[in-house]
């Protein structure tokens, strides 16, 4: 039903940006909580930052505040994840995700995109 696709991953030098897409389609969207996940080589998968379609309330981990933004436009049905900054410590495939609430996307109840492979060179 949901349908992610991510896209705009790469490999960058540290310190420099990318900016992620995820064009969304499927129900319920305007009551869907979205968020971008991280897995690193070795690691769990992690959520990055997350948003409602419609508001403006965002979240983001700790270790991505300040470099990461992440922002949606409701009229392309696309979430985007701005990264500045990048550190070779935020190489990791990074996922779109849908959920029906904040609940559902802190557990993992969610839609998931097929990931898009980003690489910071140090």
């Amino acid at each position: 039903q949901v349908q992610l696709v991510e896209s705009g991953g790469g490999l960058v030098q540290a310190g420099g940006s990318l900016r992620l897409s995820c064009a969304a389609s499927g129900p319920n969207l305007s009551s869907s909580v979205m968020g971008w996940f991280r897995q690193a080589p070795g690691k769990e998968r992690e959520i990055v930052a997350a948003i409602m379609w419609i508001g403006r309330t965002t979240q983001y981990a700790d270790s991505v505040k300040g470099r990461f933004t992440i922002s949606r436009d409701n009229a392309k049905n696309t979430v985007y994840l701005q990264m500045n900054s990048l550190k070779p410590e935020d190489t990791a495939v990074y996922y779109c995700a849908a959920g029906s609430s904040w609940s559902a996307v802190a557990s993992n109840d969610v839609y998931w995109g097929q990931g898009t492979q980003v690489t910071v060179s140090s």
